[in-house]
């Protein structure tokens, strides 16, 4: 058995479907509140009473007249099915093997209220949603009643779900099968849709009144967090109140429940009982809640994660962990009953102190030694953002299946490379700067110094754009960078000036530009991608919107050639057609096209090389072309930029005032590298790079060939699958009638030896659930035709899993 609820949720995790966990773990908007109910008591300090003789001490705790076991309860949860196929009923056999405390079951709970009680040997009672229709919410409340229901907990901090940005991402639905088992009707799938529409948006204190007029049961009423809230709901009459932000699934941004609790007790002046949830999970955060003035606390979440780990005996170990560890607390702090729970036991360090003591909103916990430790809820949003996270899961899953075959990572073939080229490249940049006129000191100046923060070796870059791309632009209108990642980025911070602008990207998108968008908070909107890549119908109807709503769309970001992660290309008409719209509309291109030149056949112009009214922001990389490693990059920003006193500058010299103040300037020595190589292929790198782009057209020639063996026709149609035939690029995109995510991957890694990359990942604002992308660059064709086999056999596993054979 575990021996923390912390181990008992990490166990959960790897059983549940990654959906299914974050439906159960997410919170709304940036997760601040969620994050902010367990910080709140790691900030609590326990001043132990020693000498005691403590021996025994006593746990029990009494509440509207029943003796509990211990001031520990279960807070409602709705679908407990999706941890657990017996659901509710494994909580309340598992509750009652541990202790004798009261079950509130949700009115979305997926067991009926008579089977629940038929079985239960502890008291239960009935969280209740205020429905629009006031005959569903009476009819819930009747049947709890005649059930043996003992009280009623009226939630009222919902008038709809809150913004859960997890589910959003997911598209997330209740798997089938799991429905509200004491509610009639549909529309359930997918629960904020349904509580927009079925919820009372306009209840208010008169409910208290109503509910008391069809059931005698006692009401507590869960969501305060003011005193003045306390106040009222007294008032009301209600017979108890449950200081809860639910979890922080409602409104992000409120505060942690313990730190309102001792404002609600106060208010309330022990008119009536006092519970509260939200990141319980120790014994000892059971006694701070007590010291608080709390009468009990209710956990949630590590119900569900000890029903996924072991049905009832987990929820039985998830409530002995925590009485157990309450009893060892409560023994060291010398306390013989939960009445000894004062406020002298415990002290609370400040969420953040500056060194003349003033309150900061966030930052270091403390300054008086409690180490460096730092709260999530205080660090950036995007950090905690699960969007942020995909790429290392990805990474998990290759790490732990080392022998399968992945067709996941987008990187070169390693078989190009060869040491000694590095050597050979940096010599030839090194002649090169010999052969200007530049003394010994000048070239080991320019190599080991920091040198200029646009860059070294613009001129080359300049000549090369001309030569391959015949896009003709000035050397000071290239800033060289650290990769093309940092070319997004330093474009992105200056043209997103405020909150106003957003972002328009494809659907589905490269995860790096929408990575650097969170990372500045920045509002990305996604435009639906077609047979001939950005749709400019999408694009036009969406810059439309986002003008409507008040902001201005600020740029467009494509990646036109053999797009990550879809394959596709854009024809040299819808080139035409884009830059015209985004001129007439006003919007900039961020052009991002890596696979041009490692790609066979005759390349359709860029959009930088059609460009005539500077509408274009050219992204550019020599990872592909010359190796990774080195991380050159560079944007190519031709735009006129006007001051205030009427003079005219380039972007560039306003992107590499930013690139001053975050990297300083790119490798000299890496530019050297790729300098040297531009000079090697005289400025042609599609010459130089003539074996390499046969190498990835002749793997993604085999990869189809092996689809169409693995996958004849009378096979597809069966299973449903179906997939894209890029031209060039590294990357094919594979519909499968399965939901294709991380479940998925990890059963097909661990089961099937084979990886991919779901889809999901690259739809910033949802879809791609049934999608799968395949990287074919690096791979062997022996590779190649192994993982496409183990690929179908996986399919046709989870497509007969699914039914959909």
């Amino acid at each position: 058995m575990e021996l923390t609820l912390d181990g008992i949720a990490w166990r959960a995790r790897e059983r549940l479907d990654p959906e299914v966990w974050d439906f159960i773990e997410g919170g709304a908007g940036e997760e601040r509140t969620l994050a902010a109910n367990t910080a709140a008591f790691d900030r609590v300090r326990l001043r132990p009473s020693v000498l005691r003789g403590v021996r025994h001490p006593e746990t029990v705790a009494k509440i509207l007249g029943r003796t509990w076991d211990a001031p520990v309860a279960v807070a409602p949860v709705a679908y407990h099915t999706l941890a657990h196929p017996e659901g509710e009923l494994a909580t309340v056999r598992g509750t009652a093997a541990a202790a004798k405390v009261p079950v509130v079951v949700s009115t979305f709970a997926s067991r009926t209220f008579e089977e629940l009680a038929a079985e239960a040997t502890v008291p239960l009672w009935l969280q209740v949603y205020c429905m629009r229709d006031r005959r569903v919410t009476a009819r819930l409340v009747e049947r709890a009643g005649n059930a043996g229901f003992e009280a009623l907990v009226l939630t009222v901090d919902t008038p709809h779900l809150g913004r859960r940005l997890r589910d959003l991402r997911n598209g997330f639905r209740l798997p089938a099968g799991t429905v509200p088992a004491n509610l009639e009707g549909d529309g359930f799938a997918e629960p904020s849709s349904h509580a927009r529409w079925a919820f009372d948006p306009d209840v208010d204190w008169s409910v208290v009144d109503w509910l008391r007029s069809v059931s005698p049961l006692p009401i507590l009423v869960k969501g305060i967090l003011t005193g003045a809230d306390a106040t009222r709901s007294v008032e009301a009459g209600v017979d108890g109140i449950v200081v809860s932000n639910h979890g922080g699934r409602q409104l992000d941004g409120v505060p942690a429940t313990l730190d309102v609790l001792p404002e609600v007790v106060a208010a309330a002046g022990g008119r009536v009982p006092i519970l509260v949830d939200g990141g319980v999970r120790r014994g000892r955060d059971v006694l701070a809640a007590l010291a608080l003035g709390a009468d009990a606390v209710l956990i949630g979440r590590p119900v569900l994660h000890g029903l996924a780990t072991g049905g009832a005996d987990g929820v039985k170990d998830v409530f002995t962990i925590l009485l157990d560890e309450l009893t060892d607390a409560m023994s060291l702090a010398g306390l013989r009953t939960i009445a000894d729970a004062g406020p002298q036991l415990v002290s609370q360090v400040p969420p953040d102190r500056r060194t003349d003591g003033s309150v900061t909103r966030a930052g270091a916990r403390d300054g008086t030694g409690n180490g460096g430790e730092l709260r999530l809820a205080d660090l950036h949003a995007s950090v905690a953002d699960p969007a942020m996270d995909t790429m290392n899961f990805l990474n998990e899953v290759t790490s732990r299946y080392p022998g399968a075959v992945s067709f996941a990572p987008g990187r070169p073939y390693a078989g190009f490379f060869d040491t000694e080229q590095m050597f050979g490249y940096v010599r030839r940049y090194l002649d090169h700067l010999a052969g200007q006129g530049r003394s010994p000191a000048e070239v080991r100046e320019t190599v080991f110094q920091y040198g200029p923060a646009a860059g070294l070796i613009r001129e080359l870059i300049a000549g090369s754009l001309r030569a391959d791309e015949d896009i003709e632009v000035p050397p000071e209108s290239i800033v060289v960078t650290v990769g093309c990642q940092e070319a997004m980025f330093l474009t992105l911070r200056a043209l997103i000036s405020g909150p106003d602008d957003v972002l328009l990207v494809t659907n589905p998108c490269y995860v790096g530009i929408t990575g650097a968008a969170r990372l500045l908070d920045a509002e990305v909107v996604a435009v639906e991608e077609d047979e001939d890549g950005l749709s400019c119908g999408a694009l036009e109807a969406a810059a439309e919107a986002v003008r409507a709503r008040g902001k201005r769309p600020r740029a467009v970001y494509v990646v036109p050639d053999h797009a990550n992660p879809s394959g596709v290309t854009m024809p040299l008409q819808a080139r035409r057609a884009l830059l015209d719209l985004a001129a007439r509309i006003g919007v900039l291109v961020l052009e991002d096209s890596p696979y041009r030149l490692v790609s066979p056949g005759a390349r359709v112009p860029a959009l930088k090389s059609l460009d005539r009214t500077r509408q274009v922001i050219h992204l550019g990389s020599y990872a592909k072309t010359v190796f990774p490693g080195a991380r050159i990059g560079f944007v190519v920003a031709d735009q006129p930029v006007v001051a205030p006193d009427g003079g005219t500058g380039l972007l560039a010299a306003e992107l590499a005032k930013i690139k001053s103040m975050v990297t300083v300037n790119t490798s000299p020595l890496s530019q050297a590298v790729v300098a040297g190589a531009l000079l090697e292929s005289g400025g042609r790198l599609s010459e130089f790079t003539t074996e390499t782009a046969a190498h990835y057209g002749e793997a993604m020639r085999f990869t189809l060939e092996c689809l169409e063996h693995e996958f004849p026709a009378e096979r597809r149609t069966r299973l449903g699958v179906s997939w894209n035939a890029p031209s060039g690029g590294f990357f094919l995109t594979l519909r499968v009638p399965f939901r294709a995510g991380n479940a998925a991957l990890t059963r097909s890694a661990k089961d099937f030896g084979v990886i991919w990359t779901p889809m999901s990942y690259f739809y910033p604002q949802g879809g791609g659930r049934h999608e799968i992308r395949l990287s074919t660059s690096y791979l062997t064709h022996a590779d190649i035709e192994e993982g496409v086999a183990r690929l179908g056999a996986f399919v046709e596993s989870a497509a007969t899993r699914r039914g959909a054979t």
